[in-house]
């Protein structure tokens, strides 16, 4: 009886925790970014590309190497249609990016957003620690692809797996009306 009490407990937190789990893929609804000169970057501005959208702390010595990282996969992947973007959330994010900006020189914007929409953008789970930087890869297609943060394997070897899971999304045709009625050959 005992064991089948314990069961069923673990059975149900596991079901808790499962209602709490980022949900990947999902589509890519809209994200705003405050820049330090007041504009507003929306990620709906960049619909048609492969969009890394990391969120960051600006005081983040993890989120600062990863930033100069993806400054140079901008450089190299910008043509072939990928764009990089940052939101910093920490306290203070909105006074402390123009220093950010300065220090690190990222090649892609990167601005602020508020602590309770990023965490329910990316689907924050209460059940396990939030670990920045956290990276989402969104599809040409508005799709939310994968999704890490910094206490994922996936950081061991950053580098070398945001430019494969870059390469693989950059392979996939764009869905549009008018591939989606065209005939199979």
């Amino acid at each position: 009886m005992r064991f089948r009490r314990s069961l069923m407990a673990l059975v149900l937190l596991l079901t808790g925790l499962a209602a709490y789990a980022q949900q990947v893929p999902r589509p890519a609804g809209e994200f705003a970014i405050k820049m330090p000169n007041g504009q507003i970057t929306l990620l709906s501005q960049y619909a048609g590309k492969v969009v890394v959208l990391a969120f960051i702390s600006t005081t983040c010595p993890h989120c600062q190497h990863t930033t100069g990282v993806l400054s140079a996969i901008q450089n190299e992947y910008g043509p072939r249609g990928v764009q990089i973007l940052a939101a910093a959330f920490n306290p203070d994010a909105v006074t402390l990016v123009p220093g950010f900006i300065r220090d690190i020189k990222p090649t892609f914007p990167v601005g602020s957003a508020d602590r309770d929409s990023v965490l329910e953008y990316e689907q924050a789970s209460l059940a396990k620690p939030n670990y920045v930087p956290e990276l989402m890869f969104i599809d040409r297609n508005r799709v939310i692809r994968e999704q890490h943060n910094g206490g994922d394997d996936y950081f061991k070897e950053q580098e070398k797996n945001i430019r494969g899971t870059l390469d693989t999304l950059l392979k996939e045709p764009v869905k549009s009306a008018h591939n989606a009625h065209k005939p199979r050959s």
